[in-house]
């Protein structure tokens, strides 16, 4: 029962979490190009890099799975 395992990277699925960012926190050259929105949608890999910007939650699940990628929700 107490058996550790290796799981190297390609075990599993790969994760990246998606949370919701306000637009003022953001650097201006993406709040120019937000057009009027109070908020985006990040999507970040386990390390939490930024790996991409989009306008709604469901639009960042979308490429999250597109890509191969397990998205789980950030709060």
């Amino acid at each position: 029962m107490n058996t550790t395992f290796e799981f190297g990277p390609e075990a599993g699925e790969r994760i990246v979490y998606v949370r919701s960012v306000a637009v003022t926190d953001l650097p201006g050259e993406v709040q120019a190009q937000a057009e009027g929105l109070a908020t985006l949608y990040a999507v970040h890999d386990a390390a939490g890099e930024r790996l991409a910007l989009v306008r709604d939650r469901k639009m960042a699940f979308m490429l999250a799975r597109q890509n191969d990628l397990a998205p789980v929700s950030v709060h």
